[in-house]
Order: C-alpha cells, then structure tokens, then sequence
C-alpha cells in the first residue's frame, strides 16, 4: 500500500496562480527531501511550459497519452515520459491531445476514473502527486478530484469568486459522495494578495462569512509580486529565480504548513488505526 498523498490544485476561475502554487509547493517538498511527482492536467500546458519545456506539442508522450493507454489497456511502461526537473521533481506533462480527452472520456468505461487508475500505477514511485487543474469543471478535472486526497483552492485575493466559489464546493462534495469517498478540501490558498490595501483582509472576511467553518484558511498567504509572475518564463521556481524574495519565503512557508498537516494527520491515523 503506497503512502502517496494526491493532490489537486483547483480552481476554475483562470489567474489565481493555480500553476505557479503547484511548482512552488511541489519544488518545495522536494528541497524538504519528498518525491514528487507534478501531472499537468490542463491541455494548455502552462505547468509544462513553467518548468522549461516550451513546445508541448512535440512531445512524445504527454497525459493523454497515458489516459489513451488506460482506457484501450494499452499501457507498457507507465514511467515512460514521465520528465525530470533540474530542481528534483518530476512531470507528467500535458499539451493540446488533453482537450480531446475530454470529449473521449464521456464515453470511456471508466470515465471518472481513468486518472486514477493511471496515477496508482505509479504513485509507489512518490510521496506526494500535485495535479495543476485546468480552470473548468469538465471530465478531467473531475478525474483530477476523483484520482485526489485533498483539493488546495488558490483563491486570488483581489476578486471575490463566491459563485464560483459554491460551484467548486458543490462539485467537489459530489465527487466526494458518489466516486471518491476520501476526497476532502485541505484549504484556501490566498493569493496575489496586496498588503497595501484592504482587500485581502475583506476577501478573507467574505471567504469566511460564505462558507464558515466549513473550509479553513491557510495561515500563509502569497503576496503579489513581479518578480513571482516573471519565473513562468523562466523554467525554474521562485526559489531558484529570486531565493530572497517576500514570495519565496512565503511559499516555504506554505510547503511546511502542508507538510506538517501531513505528519498531523498521520499521527491521528495511526492513533485510530489502533
């Protein structure tokens, strides 16, 4: 039984730094000594081409590739084009196949759970998988929640998604009721916050008032920052980038909360399994 923790990076309002939050988080466990494995979930390829690999289109193998192989059971090596970051983690990378995928899904045997059944064949590999979600509720994103743990909700401080905010809940409690009984929501992610001005703290107060105790909110949030925005251009993570920077120091801070809920919800688990 493979001690690997899933999780998706989710959001499906576009620009809450969904990619940015799953390289940093990701390249952050791994500088804590974890093996992590990176899946970009979006056809766009935005993580792929974040970590340095630009044209997406002439890789051989991508996402698809391996969703294709599940569903004809077809697969040889499910490591086969997994890609290896200079900064210690690796990728399953993603291009524009992927947006076929959704219409190819609907009619799979397994249609919710292809990511999954992909993802179980190598997670023995990792201790954590961190999927970067396209920003829409379609087929590969629900198979992004139903192949998870836990969903991390990056939520941008400046504008206050409360409709979309439900509809991903909503989402998420019905992935959790009817595919993946263990998927739970870890967090809101506040990001490119602004300490100059008072909308954070109001769009923390309305996160707050919309959704109570249901959802709690990380300690740390990732302020906005240029140099943070110029890294996806870059191939390598603001740690690399601009070690000394407000958003670096941020994002180590947010990879130890993680970690720590980790260790704090082992513990309960071995407790309870006693």
């Amino acid at each position: 039984m493979s001690n690997c923790k899933t999780i998706s990076i989710c959001n499906q309002k576009g620009g809450v730094t969904k990619t940015t939050t799953t390289v940093n988080l990701g390249i952050g466990l791994a500088m804590q000594g974890k093996k992590v494995l990176l899946v970009d979930a979006d056809p766009q390829g935005d993580l792929t081409t974040c970590l340095g690999w630009q044209n997406t289109d002439n890789l051989g193998i991508a996402l698809a590739t391996k969703l294709s192989d599940v569903m004809n059971e077809t697969m040889n090596d499910p490591m086969k084009g997994i890609l290896h970051h200079e900064e210690g983690v690796d990728l399953m990378p993603a291009n524009l196949e992927l947006s076929a995928m959704e219409f190819n899904l609907m009619n799979a045997m397994s249609r919710e759970t292809t990511l999954r059944n992909y993802l179980m064949q190598v997670k023995e590999n990792y201790e954590y998988i961190l999927i970067d979600c396209m920003p829409s509720l379609g087929m590969i994103t629900l198979n992004a929640l139903s192949a998870s743990n836990e969903v991390i909700i990056p939520v941008q401080a400046q504008y206050l998604p409360a409709k979309g905010m439900t509809q991903l809940v909503s989402t998420i409690s019905k992935v959790k009721k009817y595919i993946n009984p263990n998927l739970k929501i870890d967090g809101i992610l506040l990001t490119l916050v602004d300490n100059r001005t008072n909308l954070a703290r109001s769009t923390v107060e309305a996160l707050r008032n919309n959704f109570g105790n249901q959802i709690r909110m990380y300690r740390t949030q990732i302020p906005i920052a240029v140099k943070a925005a110029e890294t996806s251009s870059k191939g390598k993570s603001i740690y690399a980038y601009e070690p000394k920077s407000t958003v670096a120091r941020a994002y180590t801070d947010f990879t130890k909360e993680v970690l720590a809920d980790g260790r704090k919800k082992e513990r309960l688990h071995t407790h309870d399994a006693r």
